[in-house]
């Protein structure tokens, strides 16, 4: 709908990513005023470059390293060939299926709900689009996402500078790709390309590994990336030039300075709400030096007292879909049965990285532990030795699991390790259900599985908290329950 020099509506919502769909929906429950504006696609970050074609992208690099390294196992393949245009059609083919039943359901909303273009606040309840027309909300949703952020200089790379949405549009692999940033995207992508034959280094700061916290959990990380492709966890890049259609990438390493070059530099280093273009001043919200608002309820997405709501990447909130869909849906509700507002209950923390090894993070991490000042013990176990991990070649990484030393709640859990997406929410759904480390020791444990693992993880923070046997007890998964 457009073409109106102005608009009303109870709620409007900007922004039709995750949250915004999500919010559109639980809205429409209670009211059929509802405006949702959209400057871009329509289309969810995780359908569209995030988490569908980066999996597909890691699907395939999978199924190459496996095959490369079935001689460990006895079995004799040959040489293994990566067709890049292959690989890349599969993935583009695959991601536009995935945006297509997003556009599908937005396609399926009233035309007279739907409006394009880019707004900016002109008061605490109006808006105005690029077009001029001005759109009044009784109450306003915001959902409008992030977006990648990389130092100003490196512009100067051109077309040889790419974020993660350009890898998904490329029609071949390239042969050689700088990835910069340890986080998430980073680790992620750098490990898929380097499994498909595309030389990669990745060029990460402050030593961490994507979102770990756990000093221990560090570690083992770093040792097992650093094992099988190029990483600096603590790079010391001295420049970044363009020459001619290739990258220079120069780095001091050991006292001496090497200099490589790329055909891409694929920036990973970060994102950014996109709050900044709305002019949230002219609603009367105060910001923080990040441009986030100062008072927004996690459990209400209400900034303030205002009629404002926020969800998604655009909150400080945790940027992964469930929990953008899920604010998304209490921002929904909220605005529409407002001045009804009332706080939701939120999922316990839970964040799994698809590298491999794969992490995760459950409860609490061990950063916010020793920043609370909580008292918490911790029990551990090493996949290098436990018993289905070696069964599948699977044995590297390590888990820390966290549990307060008197009531012997579970509090939280860092692991890198195999299947690690799947023991990350056996720990979550047990901290949901504010279970105790002997109430998860008195669960089923079958024979041989991964999950036995976590029971020597759990003895061990059992052991810990008692204070009579060392933390760390020895692997227990082939001998009989005690």
């Amino acid at each position: 709908m457009q073409g109106s020099s102005s608009l009303t509506a109870d709620v409007v919502i900007i922004g039709t990513g995750s949250a915004g769909m999500s919010a559109y929906k639980a809205a429409r429950r209670f009211t059929d005023s509802i405006l949702v504006i959209e400057e871009g696609a329509y289309g969810t970050t995780c359908a569209r470059v995030g988490c569908m074609p980066s999996k597909l992208l890691i699907a395939a690099a999978e199924a190459a390293h496996h095959s490369a390294n079935a001689a460990r196992f006895g079995i004799e393949t040959g040489p293994i060939t990566v067709d890049g245009k292959a690989v890349m059609d599969r993935v583009r083919s695959e991601r536009d299926r995935f945006v297509g039943f997003v556009e599908e359901d937005v396609e399926s909303w009233p035309d007279a709900h739907k409006v394009i273009g880019s707004a900016r606040f002109v008061g605490p309840n109006d808006l105005e689009l690029d077009d001029g027309t001005r759109i009044c909300g009784d109450r306003i949703i915001i959902a409008t996402g992030s977006r990648p952020v990389w130092p100003a200089h490196w512009n100067d790379l051109g077309d040889r500078l790419i974020i993660n949405d350009d890898v998904f549009s490329w029609t071949d692999l390239p042969r050689a790709v700088a990835v910069f940033g340890n986080g998430v995207i980073g680790l992620e992508l750098a490990q898929a390309l380097h499994r498909l034959g595309v030389r990669i280094k990745l060029y990460g700061l402050g030593g961490l590994v994507g979102p770990l916290t756990d000093p221990e959990i560090v570690n083992a990380a770093r040792s097992a990336f650093a094992s099988e492709f190029r990483f600096a966890p603590e790079a010391d890049v001295i420049s970044i030039k363009r020459e001619a259609s290739s990258v220079i990438v120069t780095e001091r390493i050991d006292g001496g300075v090497i200099k490589e070059r790329f055909d891409y530099l694929l920036a990973a280093t970060g994102r950014r709400p996109n709050l900044d273009r709305l002019n949230l001043e002219k609603a009367g919200i105060l910001l923080d030096a990040r441009g986030t608002p100062m008072d927004w309820d996690r459990h209400t997405t209400r900034i303030g007292h205002s009629r404002i709501f926020l969800a998604g990447d655009a909150a400080p909130d945790a940027p992964l879909l469930h929990e953008a869909s899920d604010a998304g849906r209490i921002a929904g509700e909220n605005a529409a049965r407002f001045p009804f507002v009332a706080p939701r209950h939120r999922r316990t923390p839970l964040g799994v990285v698809f590298s491999d090894p794969q992490i995760a993070m459950v409860g609490k991490t061990y950063k916010e532990l020793v920043q609370s000042g909580m008292p918490f013990a911790t029990g551990s176990v090493d996949f290098t030795g436990q018993g289905r991990a070696r069964v599948g070649l699977r044995n590297v990484g390590k888990l820390n699991v966290y549990a307060h030393p008197v009531s012997g709640r579970f509090l939280g859990a860092e692991m890198v390790g195999p299947a690690a997406e799947h023991v990350a929410h056996l720990l979550a759904w047990a901290i949901e259900a504010e279970r105790t480390v002997q109430q998860m020791l008195d669960s089923p444990f079958y024979h041989p599985v991964i999950e036995e693992g976590v029971r020597t993880a759990l003895r061990a923070v059992r052991n810990a908290m008692e204070d009579s046997s060392p933390a760390h007890e020895p692997c227990l998964d082939c001998r009989t329950a005690a």
